[in-house]
């Protein structure tokens, strides 16, 4: 049988393109953007359209925290330094946008061996089956004092580290993000997860140091999160697991001890979305309150970008 039965059409009820709800409006189109313009003429000329608005929303509310005094708490993973992004999180941080810096400890490594040798980054393929892989000796060395030093001196991990970098004659120690951040006097934390690390592999690791330092930085980054009682910013930059993680049981303390979290906003800058930081803290921001921001992109591109738009908005 080639002929079967057709829906009859005929009795379609139609609307006006008027009066229909759209969801794409000619308002909300992009421009082109003019040349010899500020970054704010660009930014407006963007769609007002998902990743355009978003990026918008991102630097407004960047700006409002720090125009109330409200927390912007950065916490990045190792991409963000690996992609060459130190002098603009520097800026950021000398200027007075970032309240606190947190990072994990592959991110502390990069930033040390930038400081030493102004370069980072092994050839991973090349170095494993030669067994050269994290051999270095001098980032290691720093590293595994720092945390020892951290044990015994009863400070944070990041502090100790961002202490000998910052007093230390490393030849780019202006380049590194934790030695500015030390000397700017806001909180440095660095979030270990033990033998994730290359200085782990190393006789002159001492877990009960790094476990104990790390841990104290845990609850100097809980601090951190117990102001955004009034709102605030919370920020994640290229850390899948962690960072978010390390974010949600902060979370949790400071609600059982009664600080009560507000409306804050909570932005995920990453190029591929991941569950864990789509959840802390897009996810947790619109469980307290405030608004929940998903910014997918090369870091390389958008964080230079939102720097330059808030610098300029705050200035």
């Amino acid at each position: 049988m080639d002929h079967h039965e057709e829906l009859d059409l005929d009795g379609i009820n139609t609307e006006s393109l008027a009066a229909r709800p759209s969801n794409v409006h000619v308002a909300d189109f992009g421009t082109v953007c003019p040349p010899e313009v500020n970054v704010r003429n660009f930014i407006d000329s963007l769609p007002n359209i998902l990743a355009g608005r978003d990026i918008k929303r991102t630097i407004q509310a960047i700006v409002t925290a720090r125009q109330q005094d409200l927390p912007v708490i950065f916490c990045y993973g190792a991409h963000v330094v690996k992609v060459g992004l130190a002098p603009v999180l520097i800026e950021l941080v000398k200027r007075g946008v970032l309240t606190s810096i947190a990072t994990n400890g592959a991110g502390a490594i990069h930033d040390v061996e930038i400081a030493l040798a102004g370069k980072t980054s092994e050839d991973v393929p090349a170095c494993l089956a030669s067994g050269r892989f994290g051999m270095v000796q001098e980032t290691a060395e720093l590293l595994n004092q720092a945390a020892q030093e951290a044990y015994r001196k009863e400070i944070g991990l990041g502090t100790a580290i961002a202490r000998r970098i910052a007093n230390s004659d490393a030849p780019h120690v202006d380049i590194s993000i934790l030695a500015t951040a030390y000397r700017k006097g806001i909180p440095v934390t660095v979030h270990v997860a033990l033998g994730t690390d290359i200085n782990h592999m190393h006789p002159s690791a001492d877990g009960a140091a790094i476990g104990a330092a790390t841990l104290r930085d845990f609850r100097i980054f809980a601090h951190e999160v117990a102001k955004l009682q009034d709102g605030g910013v919370v920020v994640v930059a290229g850390s899948a697991v962690v960072l978010p993680l390390i974010i949600e049981k902060a979370l949790a303390i400071v609600q059982n001890l009664g600080y009560d979290v507000g409306p804050f906003t909570g932005i995920n800058l990453d190029f591929v979305k991941h569950y864990r930081s789509t959840l802390n803290p897009v996810t947790r921001a619109e469980e307290f309150g405030g608004q929940g921001i998903t910014l997918i992109g090369h870091h390389e591109i958008n964080i230079p970008l939102i720097a330059a738009a808030v610098l300029e908005e705050l200035s």
